[in-house]
């Protein structure tokens, strides 16, 4: 039987309103499609070291190790916790959401004595009660996820860094869906490593993870390094700690691979640095403050605009995210549906949910290239037709409105 022959890719011009991809932005595309370079090649690793100075500025960091890990933003918080936490050494983990309990299940893998201060989904942790876990539980690291797609929450961290410094912790924070929009304040939150993703609020492509790693910390890893000779016993007393349990995500390698030494680990996902560069450079050609602004506007409108229609908005207002939002799905109303048509007939994609919320709630994003007023405005007004299709009791027009009137007051307000 002879197989099938496809035609080139041609998909649909669709407006990804979600919680993640979003659209591209031009610019990366382009920067996307320029030529291949030898891995050594003095302009490739002079990319490298304009794409480590750039991300530097992105997460808000003097940190001296901070570059690119190839794959996507779940590949970061991989080499991460690998990089990080030991097998039997404790680690404590914030719950709230799906992606809470992605870092535990990672930990449970490397064999980690994972503890959690599991939280309803929706809600964040106070510092009290970060610190109260950590003098309860004694771990040697701490980790928790800044922004949570599925509940639609950031957690406060201002002061967490200073409260594991205190008890001796290594900290790790998950900003896969905030990088970009909100404000990743390493030096500020004094945490030891941040990973991130290109795909949400950085306007680029699924595939590359930034990074930053504190001096504290890289020594750490440091410490865990590959020996040549053979694999150390996770026992041994000589100061140096259990082998990496990964060869790709072994941070030790690829920190030698990102430093002058030059030491090969892997050939460099080079198209991917190109976008990463792109996208920083986008972002930091508009300005943190700016950038902040225009996520923080494009989260007020869509927020007005759902509770102008008689929608309810899920979660707590001082603790949203500023580029997804999550609302309740009326009674009566398939969602489902209501997705498939804004899909089918308008090409605008909202995001379902997981878990307690999956089925109850949809997640609207506005994010990086899509943080833009009349990308919120049409999916507003198109959401408005789509629900009197369903009969459901719209407030036809005030959606628009209300959002109108929120992006302008927001902006007016940061200015």
């Amino acid at each position: 039987m002879q197989e099938p022959f496809f035609g080139q890719i041609d998909p649909p011009q669709r407006l990804l309103m979600g919680p993640g991809p979003v659209n591209v932005h031009p610019r990366v595309l382009r920067a996307m499609s320029a030529d291949m370079l030898g891995q050594f090649d003095p302009e490739m690793t002079e990319y490298m070291n304009q794409t480590m100075a750039l991300y530097r500025q992105v997460f808000m960091t003097s940190n001296r190790w901070t570059f690119l890990i190839d794959g996507t933003a779940r590949a970061g918080i991989e080499a991460a916790m690998v990089s990080l936490v030991e097998p039997g050494a404790r680690i404590l983990i914030v719950r709230a959401g799906r992606f809470g309990l992605l870092l535990s299940e990672i930990a449970e893998r490397i064999g980690a004595d994972v503890r959690t201060l599991d939280l309803e989904w929706g809600e964040v942790a106070t510092p009290e009660a970060i610190e109260a876990a950590i003098v309860a539980h004694r771990p040697a690291v701490f980790a928790c996820i800044h922004g949570d797609t599925s509940t639609t929450m950031a957690q406060p961290l201002e002061g967490v860094g200073e409260i594991c410094r205190k008890h001796g912790v290594l900290s790790y924070v998950d900003a896969t869906a905030t990088l970009g929009g909100m404000a990743v304040d390493v030096d500020g939150w004094g945490v030891d490593v941040v990973t991130g993703g290109l795909q949400k609020c950085m306007g680029g492509p699924p595939g590359s993870s930034p990074i930053t790693i504190s001096d504290c910390a890289a020594e750490h890893i440091f410490r865990r390094r590959h020996v040549e000779s053979g694999i150390r016993a996770a026992d041994a007393t000589d100061g140096i700690g259990a082998r990496i349990g990964s060869n790709y995500f072994d941070l030790a390698m690829v920190m030698d691979y990102w430093s002058e030494k030059r030491l090969n680990h892997h050939t460099e996902a080079t198209t991917m640095l190109y976008g990463a560069r792109e996208c920083a450079r986008v972002m930091l050609e508009e300005g943190l403050a700016t950038r902040f602004a225009r996520h923080r506007a494009a989260s007020a409108a869509v927020t007005a605009g759902l509770r102008a229609m008689g929608l309810n908005v899920f979660g707590q207002d001082a603790f949203r995210m500023t580029n997804v939002t999550g609302v309740w799905i009326p009674e009566g109303v398939n969602g489902d549906a209501v997705r498939a048509r804004m899909r089918e007939d308008f090409e605008i994609e909202i995001g379902t949910a997981f878990g307690p919320l999956a089925g109850r709630i949809w997640r609207i994003g506005a994010m990086g290239y899509n943080a833009m007023k009349h990308k919120v405005l049409h999916t507003i007004g198109a959401l408005d037709t789509v629900l009197a299709g369903q009969g459901y009791a719209v407030r036809r027009g005030e959606g628009v409105d209300a959002a109108l009137a929120a992006w302008n007051a927001t902006l007016q307000d940061a200015a």
